[in-house]
């Protein structure tokens, strides 16, 4: 077929098969006639929010999760500012179905409910032209990339290319939580194969049909995409995003001091944790130099939120070793102790000298923490005696279980309530239904890195900040513990409602950008009043005029 004899598609059309510039029936009497739509769209010219009123009425006719889900991402990709008109004013009611717990459901079944492509995929296949698969997007002011290579897909481990689902999914929290355009939106899958055999004989995966590749050649491909990256979208701010526990450490020590990135699972999840403890101290009244934290799970989220609280203790003026020495970790083979021996590298700052168990009520019992921290993977882990054990040793313990989706959660806000007869501070990382214990409406916080990545990434681009560090953080941790309120506190809430996410975001991106500014990170001259420019930036859904 000779392409070029294609005729040109008219002006409108190409418009209402553009999501970002496509209004649908809102088009008024004015915009048809120019751009030749009449005809192509029913007489009737709806406002915006009677479009809305629609996409509400048939999203909650759906019967399941992942078919509002589906319906979701089929506007998203008809008509982006429908959508997140729809996402950011429902915010608390569409975030589950964006997001976390039901986009684990996604993309478990990614091959077999896939409609239409999204982002850019990145093969083993494309090595030694990665450049000119990036210059096939066709949106030049990426700002920022969300990129995973499928291997640690939330708590659901190796999905292969499946795991596509969740940089589209973070990016469309960027724009909903924070108002970063989403023209300036990348989503990115590095795809090196899957050691997941279910995928590999399922007829419909998407992804390479092969073992997942590592070492060297996994390496080259990452190091051709880094450099393309910065050369097709210079300045971008990359984002890894749920890659295996080796690589994710691995890839965050050597790109943060080269390019401008950070890993969400490590430093967002580190960051938003602190800020739950941080605003407990409002509770318990326990300093944070105070805490002795267990971490059941010591993957990339463990160590990171562990980073997080030593980083914090050191601000403060704790020498680092000292700080360390409040945080605890079992792992799959049991407590973190030096009897065990040889451990992976980012464990060894906080292997212990003590005796070693695999029972974790034994080490409850042991430790005595002030708080239990689960990233495990591992459903059910806070058994009753667990939680009681916490009850016992603390007025007010923490019990914090933020493994992802809800089907992996550690113990349920319910069970955290009642096993302690109303006294646990409790976070989880997919949302729990409030709670009547005893008459008292308890609401469980959910300790989710929406809370923080959409801010900082916000925040780094107002500044065009050339790093990221982790200076912001431990900015962004404070903020977010400063933002709950005393009602908030009252009903057991240790973040703010996701109703306020946006002014939250917007209070952290002011934090990024000025230390962007102070540490000579930014490329550009720091404005007269920093929070006045963030909102300047901030993406709003409303349509624009043609005519």
């Amino acid at each position: 077929m000779n392409y070029e004899t294609i005729p040109e598609l008219h002006r409108g059309v190409k418009i209402l098969h553009d999501p970002l510039r496509n209004k649908g029936t809102a088009f008024t009497e004015a915009e048809r006639e120019a751009l030749g739509l009449r005809g192509l769209l029913p007489p009737k010219v709806h406002s915006h929010a009677g479009q809305e009123l629609r996409v509400l009425g048939a999203l909650r006719s759906k019967v399941t999760d992942l078919e509002r889900y589906l319906y979701l991402m089929a506007l998203q990709d008809r008509n982006e500012t429908l959508f997140f008109r729809v996402v950011i004013n429902h915010i608390e009611e569409m975030m589950p179905l964006i997001y976390t717990p039901t986009v684990g459901q996604a993309c478990q079944e990614f091959g077999h409910i896939y409609q239409r492509p999204r982002g850019l995929y990145v093969s083993l296949e494309d090595r030694g032209r990665v450049k000119e698969v990036l210059e096939n997007w066709p949106h030049r002011d990426a700002r920022i990339i969300v990129v995973t290579d499928g291997e640690r897909i939330l708590g659901l481990g190796d999905l292969g290319s499946n795991g596509m689902g969740i940089p589209i999914g973070k990016l469309a929290l960027y724009t909903a939580c924070a108002g970063v355009n989403p023209a300036q939106c990348l989503p990115v899958m590095l795809d090196v194969g899957t050691d997941n055999e279910t995928l590999l004989n399922d007829r419909l995966y998407n992804g390479l049909e092969r073992k997942r590749s590592r070492g060297e050649r996994f390496d080259a491909l990452v190091e051709e995409f880094v450099t393309a990256a910065e050369e097709v979208f210079p300045g971008v701010l990359i984002q890894f995003e749920d890659f295996g526990n080796a690589n994710a450490f691995r890839l965050l020590a050597r790109y943060r001091d080269q390019i401008c990135c950070f890993d969400d699972d490590i430093q967002g999840t580190g960051a938003v944790t602190l800020a739950g403890i941080l605003a407990s101290q409002r509770i318990t009244g326990s300093p944070l130099a105070d805490q002795r934290i267990l971490f059941l799970g010591a993957g990339e989220a463990g160590i990171g939120i562990a980073d997080a609280v030593v980083a914090a203790l050191v601000d403060e003026g704790m020498d680092a070793a000292e700080a360390r020495e409040h945080c605890w970790f079992m792992d799959s083979q049991g407590l973190l102790v030096k009897e065990r021996g040889e451990v992976a590298v980012s464990k060894r700052p906080y292997v212990r000298e003590a005796k070693g168990t695999r029972s974790l009520l034994e080490a409850v019992n042991m430790i005595e923490p002030t708080a239990l921290i689960g990233i495990s993977g591992q459903p059910g882990k806070f058994t009753r005696e667990v939680v009681e054990a916490m009850a016992r040793i603390n007025k007010r313990p923490l019990v914090f279980a933020l493994s992802n989706p809800t089907s992996k959660s550690e113990c349920t806000a319910e069970q955290a309530y009642t096993w302690s007869e109303g006294r646990a501070i409790f976070a989880s990382g997919s949302p729990f239904d409030t709670v009547l214990y005893e008459g008292k409406k308890l609401v469980p916080g959910q300790g989710n890195n929406a809370y923080i990545f959409p801010g900082v990434g916000l925040g780094v681009i107002a500044s065009r900040a050339r790093r990221v560090n982790d200076k912001m953080f431990l900015a962004a941790a404070r903020t977010l513990a400063g933002l709950v309120t005393e009602g908030d506190l009252e009903q057991g809430r240790i973040y703010p409602p996701l109703s306020r996410i946006r002014y939250v975001s917007a209070a952290i991106a002011k934090e990024v950008a000025t230390i962007a500014y102070r540490d000579g990170l930014a490329d550009r001259e720091e404005p007269d009043d920093i929070q006045a420019d963030v909102y300047a930036q901030v993406y709003q859904p409303v349509y624009p005029h043609y005519a």
